[in-house]
């Protein structure tokens, strides 16, 4: 018997859903659960108290040791997701903690990055190579966002 449903296990294993997603943060264990029985590499950013784009730069190479070729720019970030060369794994799952006052501070700078997360997500998918980043809320702060 398995401790997550065989439906998110099924999600995470296609390719071409892919993405930068908002998640209930209850499903945050099962989703890391159903990562690991895939084989996925997995890392945790966790952005409370994020100051600004160079703090997150920061925190996402530090999370996924980048290569010392790392420029610390938006263009290296889309560089470095869409190779992980040195990361090897049958996917990948990204769980970004704590964005929601970064988000509210910096809106075009996490624009950016879903906008490079996204991008990085289609050219895994044409690999056929899962590739996530999900960012576990509070089931209440994922009601606002549907208002």
């Amino acid at each position: 018997m398995t401790d997550f449903p065989v439906e998110m296990r099924a999600l995470l294993a296609d390719a071409s859903q892919c993405g930068m997603y908002f998640v209930d943060a209850r499903d945050r264990d099962a989703l890391a659960t159903a990562a690991r029985s895939l084989d996925f590499a997995q890392a945790t950013i966790d952005f409370d108290g994020c100051r600004d784009r160079d703090d997150a730069l920061a925190r996402l190479a530090a999370a996924l040791a980048f290569p010392d070729w790392f420029g610390g720019n938006w263009d290296a970030l889309a560089d470095c997701l869409s190779d992980l060369s040195w990361w090897p794994a049958d996917g990948y799952l990204l769980l970004l903690e704590h964005v929601d006052d970064w988000r509210a501070a910096a809106p075009a700078d996490f624009d950016t990055l879903m906008d490079i997360a996204n991008d990085a997500a289609a050219g895994w998918a044409r690999l056929r190579k899962p590739f996530w980043v999900l960012m576990p809320l509070p089931a209440a702060a994922l009601a606002t966002m549907a208002d």
